[in-house]
């Protein structure tokens, strides 16, 4: 594997400050982390959800086989470590069987012994292949390469694939990857989950807190430092805040707060105690290819065409934000297209004027125009993430004849209803799990994915990312890669508005914190933080 240059590790100065506490201070073991948290989760599953409002909390209370190092910011393949894993991995000669070696003497919080076994089954309930069924189950896609789980006796097991992917370890090594336990069925792991991790569950209370307590037996002896966490479900992000100003959280939501009340937080405590980051978390449309009139590709066409990306980052993020495509844009993201190339897109030029005067001409050609407006409904989840732009996205939409109506939906309730399409334009996220296209490409774009929004389905699109992802030359893969980017673009499958950045507040005695700088979802174990107070 490359070893990425180190000018993209240190790129805009972005780590510096974002790893806390790792000087030569001793940990000082106890005390509860309180955090004030933004949202009320459908479930404490993991494999069941797709917001970090689920996986957020419950990383500490998981293991995977492998995790990216918690002290690091960029994740990436040669930061990826050991987790119930007992050593490095290993491939076969033709590169489709993956061998693990595992940890003795896990166990689980209820006492049961870690085995193989629980490693095949959650790949098998991944897969579909067990009795007990996923509610839901967005990461499925990720695994279509994958033929079977072996096992060697209790601590061995192999990964066998139907063609070579480099890239699977990485998938294996996201938040979103953990190993849940054979004998405790899904329907039980949504309510009260059992892990091996350094947090044991203790309550979710809906719309008001998730609690997690150390977990004494944990295999890492000296870990976690904390006491426990308390994460305290505040949704309106000013009274957040100003519990965060107050004293009376440590730490605010990872991630969720935008540039505009960082500044305002800082200033408020008087110390750079807020910290800014790329999240590789990118704001989209979302169009129902099976909703009439945007079946038609004149529409979806002149939607792209009406999109001010610019007036977006300089609205939402004060000028923070980059243009990309669906992979995180440089130089923080590995594979995301140059500048000069997401400009050549469709409806990324800087002429906004002549874009949509070419997109009103496409949307007469079906029959609207001044006195005949399209009249929808632009659907979105009730959190300022997700409602400030589809505020925007409202405004511009009005540039071409088309009238939307914002419709908010609880957490709840936003991911059913996308998931069975029941939306005609909506404002979403596409929240990457992990800097690579293997990830990015078969959960979101691939047909048939769960999280395939907008029903965009090309057979010719899906060879395209089975190639890139069979590539172990990442120079060729990158170019590969920038190819599907642009048949994106052309296809207006799910256009990106813009890649934000975003930030999270810590006072200066919660230590050992790292920040990740290309994905929320990897850096959250939390079994490094401590307190000095």
């Amino acid at each position: 594997m490359n070893r990425l240059p180190q000018a993209i590790l240190l790129a805009g100065g972005l780590l510096a400050g974002l790893v806390v506490g790792n000087a030569a201070l001793a940990q000082k073991p106890g005390g509860v982390l309180k955090m004030y948290f933004f949202d009320s989760p459908a479930s404490m599953s993991i494999h069941e959800e797709a917001t970090l409002a689920a996986q957020g909390p419950m990383m500490g209370v998981f293991n995977n086989l492998v995790m990216y190092r918690q002290d690091l910011p960029l994740a990436t393949l040669e930061s990826i470590v050991p987790d119930l894993a007992s050593e490095w991995w290993s491939w076969d000669e033709e590169k489709t069987a993956l061998n693990f070696k595992l940890r003795q003497g896990v166990k689980w919080h209820d006492g049961k012994p870690f085995t193989a076994k629980d490693v095949k089954c959650t790949w098998d309930m991944l897969q579909g292949k067990t009795t007990d069924k996923l509610r839901l189950n967005p990461r499925k896609p990720w695994y279509r390469n994958l033929e079977e789980v072996t096992t060697n006796g209790d601590y061995e097991l192999t990964f066998h694939l139907k063609r070579p992917q480099p890239a699977f370890v990485a998938l294996l090594a996201s938040g979103f990857s953990p190993v849940y336990p054979c004998h405790v069925p899904p329907a039980q792991m949504r309510q009260h989950p059992i892990g091996t991790g350094p947090f044991k569950f203790v309550e979710f209370k809906p719309n008001e807190y998730i609690k997690v307590t150390r977990n004494p037996d944990y295999w890492k002896k000296d870990r976690p430092y904390l006491d426990g966490i308390e994460y305290q479900i505040i949704k309106n992000v000013a009274t957040g805040s100003l519990a965060f100003v107050s004293g009376k959280v440590d730490m605010t939501s990872w991630y969720f707060l935008q540039v505009p009340i960082l500044a305002d937080v800082n200033n408020q405590v008087g110390k750079e105690v807020c910290h800014l980051a790329p999240t590789n978390v990118l704001r989209s449309v979302i169009i129902n290819r099976d909703a009439a009139p945007f079946g038609k590709p004149e529409v979806r066409r002149a939607i792209a065409l009406t999109l001010d990306r610019q007036a977006f980052i300089d609205t939402l993020t004060q000028g923070k934000g980059n243009l990309g495509g669906a992979l995180l844009a440089p130089p923080e993201g590995v594979w995301g297209l140059p500048p000069e190339m997401v400009r050549s897109l469709p409806g990324y030029g800087p002429d906004v004027a002549a874009n949509r005067a070419e997109a009103r001409k496409l949307m007469e050609k079906v029959g609207y125009g001044p006195n005949n407006r399209l009249q929808t409904k632009v659907t979105t989840r009730n959190l300022p993430p997700y409602r400030d732009p589809a505020v925007l996205l409202i405004d511009q939409l009005k540039e071409i004849y088309i009238d939307g109506e914002l419709e908010l939906l609880d957490t709840t309730q936003w991911y059913p209803r996308v998931t069975r399409k029941d939306f005609t334009i909506g404002l979403n996220l596409i929240t990457n799990s992990v800097d690579d296209p293997d990830q990015t490409l078969y959960e979101f774009y691939t047909c048939n994915a769960e999280a395939n929004y907008d029903g965009y389905c090309s057979a010719e699109f899906d060879k395209m990312v089975d190639q890139q992802s069979m590539e172990f030359d990442q120079q060729k893969r990158k170019q590969l890669v920038w190819e599907i980017e642009k048949k994106l673009a052309e296809d207006v499958a799910r256009p990106v508005l813009y890649h934000s950045r975003s930030g999270t507040c810590w006072h200066p005695h919660v230590k050992g914190y790292t920040m990740m700088v290309n994905s929320i979802y990897n850096g959250v174990r939390m079994e490094d933080v401590w307190l000095d107070k």
